[in-house]
Parts: structure tokens; sequence; C-alpha cells
């Protein structure tokens, strides 16, 4: 067994504070695409099928947090470059977890593609609990995280 394996601890509570930040970042991000892209289809009636919506919507969501967690970077005066390949690899697993839960959530709870506040709500919980862990593990094993 390695010295980090021995070492990794899930009772640390400034990790779990730190990752719970960086989780909630990356949970913006998400739904920014994500909501929109469910809103516009909600409020347009444009005839799609629901789950090329929800595709779209975890694709877009996708999108809008790998720009969201690099610009954050770059204004931590990291290059554009670097902190694009951060966004995009530190979290990928992160986010798109969190993504297919939140539209798991929305199509076993609505049948998919509809936002209302009771709904959003579920969704953003269960989007922040799903990688929230996994964020955790992965900073505190190599301190390594998006923010």
């Amino acid at each position: 067994m390695s010295t980090e394996t021995i070492n990794f601890s899930w009772t640390c509570n400034h990790t779990w504070k730190r990752s719970a930040k960086n989780t909630a970042w990356c949970l913006l991000g998400c739904a920014i695409g994500d909501f929109g892209t469910i809103l516009f289809f909600q409020l347009t009636n444009i005839p799609f099928p629901v789950l090329y919506i929800m595709i779209l919507a975890i694709i877009n969501g996708l999108i809008t947090s790998i720009i969201l967690e690099t610009l954050i970077l770059i204004k931590q005066k990291i290059p554009f470059s670097k902190s694009l390949k951060t966004a995009m690899g530190m979290s990928f697993i992160s986010m798109l977890s969190m993504e297919i839960a939140m539209n798991t959530t929305d199509y076993f709870l609505t049948g998919g593609a509809i936002l209302n506040w009771w709904v959003i709500l579920i969704m953003l919980l269960v989007g922040f609990l799903t990688p929230w862990p996994y964020n955790c593990w992965r900073l505190k094993k190599f301190n390594q995280a998006c923010h």
C-alpha cells in the first residue's frame, strides 16, 4: 500500500469544505447551460424529443461549466491554455456525473425537460451531492481542484 492511500481520510473537514466550494462552482456552470437549454425548449414549444433535449442540456451544461471554470482560473492569473486544460481535465468526471444525475432526476420526477421551482431545487441538490465525494477524494488524494 502506498503512503498516499494510508494517509487518506474522509474525516478532514477542511477538504470537505473546499471541495464543497469547488463542487458548487461546477454546479453553477453546469446549471446555467443545462437549465437554459431546458427552459428554451419549454418556453418555445419547439417539437423536439425529450431525450434529445436532455442530451443537448447535458452538452450545454458541460460547455458552460468548462467556460466558467476557465474564466475563474484566468482570473487567478493562470494562462488561458493551462486554465482550459485544467477545467476540462480535472473536473470532467465530476461535471458528467453531475449532469447525468440532474437530468435523470428531472426525467424521473417530471418525464423530462420540464422545469419548475421544486424540480430545480431537487436537481441542484442531487447534482451537488453526486460528484461531491469524488471531488473531496481527488482534492485530498492528489491536492487537485479546479478553483
